[in-house]
C-alpha cells in the first residue's frame, strides 16, 4: 500500500486544455461533477478557465468540499520573449491558489499542495512529433538554457512570493518530452528550486517506462498524474501525422484499468519509495465528447481502489 494519497482529479477529463475552445463546459459544472463522483480536490486547470476571483472560487469550492490541489502553467516555456507573460501567469495563478481552501496535508508528503505544474507547450514542430523521439526536433544549448532560466524564474517567484511548489511536467507535444529532455531537465533546474510531476500516460506516449520512470526520479518526485493509454487507438495515432490533442479526441487516452499501463506495478513502486500526497487522474477527450466522463471516472477510481489506492 502507498503511503497516504488522495485521488483527485482535473478539468481536462472533462475536454478542458485550450481555454479558446467554444465547447468547453462552464467551471461550475466541472466542480458539480467531480464532487459528485466524489473527488475531494482537483487542478485549477488552464489559465483563464476558471475566475482569478478568490472569493468566488473559494465559495464555489467549499460549496462541494473541494479544494484546488494544483494551478497549471501550459505555455510557451522555450520563447524568451514569453517570459514575463509566463511570470505574469506565475502571480496570478499563485495568488489565486494560496487564498484557497488549502488541501490536507498528508503524512510523509514532501511539499505542501498546492503546486504549480508547469508544462511547455505551443510548437507545431514538436506537437506533430509527439510520441515519437527519432523525428521530433531538440532545442540547440542556447535555447535550451533560455527555457531553463525561464522554468528557473517561474519555480523561484512561485517558491519565494507565495511559499507555492512548482513542478515540472513532461509533456506530449512540448519541447520537454522523451527521456534524454527529462534528465537534461533534472541535471539544470536544481531540487531546491523544483521538482517534478510525472504523469504515468505521458511517460508512456513517450516511449519510457512509467513504473521505471517514477522508480528513477523518486527523489525529485513531488506529484503525480495518472492516466492510461489505449494501445490499439495509440498504434494508431503513432502511424499518422497528428497533434497530440487530436489524438487525444480519438480515444487515445481510456479510462485507468483499460489500458496498456502496468498499476500494479506503479502502486509497488510508489509504495517502496513511499510517495505521499496527491495524484491526479487525468483523461483528455474532446470537449464536445463528455456523455461518459462520470461514467469513465467512476471506472478509474474503482479499478484504482481495487488495486490498492
Amino acid at each position: 500500500m502507498p503511503a497516504p494519497v488522495t485521488i483527485a482529479c482535473a478539468p481536462c477529463c472533462w475536454g478542458v486544455d485550450d481555454v479558446k475552445n467554444p465547447h468547453l463546459p462552464d467551471w461550475r459544472k466541472v466542480l458539480d461533477e467531480a464532487a459528485q463522483a466524489g473527488f475531494g480536490g482537483l487542478e485549477l486547470g488552464p489559465y483563464g478557465y476558471m475566475p482569478l476571483d478568490a472569493d468566488v472560487v473559494a465559495q464555489a469550492l467549499e460549496r462541494h468540499s473541494l479544494t484546488i490541489v494544483a494551478g497549471t502553467i501550459f505555455d510557451d516555456l522555450a520563447s524568451p520573449a514569453n517570459r514575463e507573460n509566463l511570470l505574469r501567469q506565475t502571480d496570478e495563478i499563485c495568488s489565486l491558489i494560496i487564498k484557497l481552501p488549502k488541501p490536507p496535508h498528508h503524512a510523509g508528503q514532501r511539499y505542501d499542495a498546492p503546486f504549480l505544474t508547469v508544462m511547455d507547450w505551443g510548437h507545431d514542430e514538436r506537437d506533430y512529433a509527439a510520441g515519437h523521439s527519432d523525428l521530433a526536433p531538440r532545442l540547440d544549448a542556447a535555447a535550451w538554457g533560455e527555457m531553463m532560466a525561464t522554468i528557473r524564474a517561474i519555480a523561484a517567484r512561485a517558491r519565494d512570493r507565495y511559499g507555492v511548489r512548482a513542478t515540472i511536467h513532461p509533456h506530449a507535444g512540448g519541447y520537454i518530452e522523451f527521456a534524454d529532455e527529462l534528465q537534461r531537465l533534472v541535471e539544470d533546474v536544481d531540487a531546491g528550486n523544483a521538482g517534478l510531476c510525472l504523469d504515468t500516460g505521458h511517460c508512456v506516449y513517450a516511449g519510457m517506462d512509467p513504473v521505471a520512470t517514477l522508480r528513477h526520479y523518486a527523489d525529485r518526485l513531488d506529484y503525480v498524474h495518472f492516466k492510461d493509454i489505449d494501445p490499439a487507438v495509440f498504434a494508431t495515432v503513432m502511424n499518422q501525422k497528428i497533434r497530440f490533442f487530436e489524438a487525444c479526441a480519438k480515444g487515445v487516452m481510456c479510462p485507468i484499468g483499460r489500458g496498456n499501463i502496468d498499476y500494479a506495478g506503479v502502486r509497488a513502486v510508489l509504495s517502496d519509495i513511499g510517495y505521499a500526497g496527491y495524484i491526479t487522474i487525468e483523461q483528455e477527450r474532446d470537449p464536445q465528447n463528455r456523455s461518459s466522463i462520470l461514467d469513465d471516472l467512476a471506472a478509474s477510481r474503482n479499478f484504482l481502489a481495487g488495486t490498492g489506492f
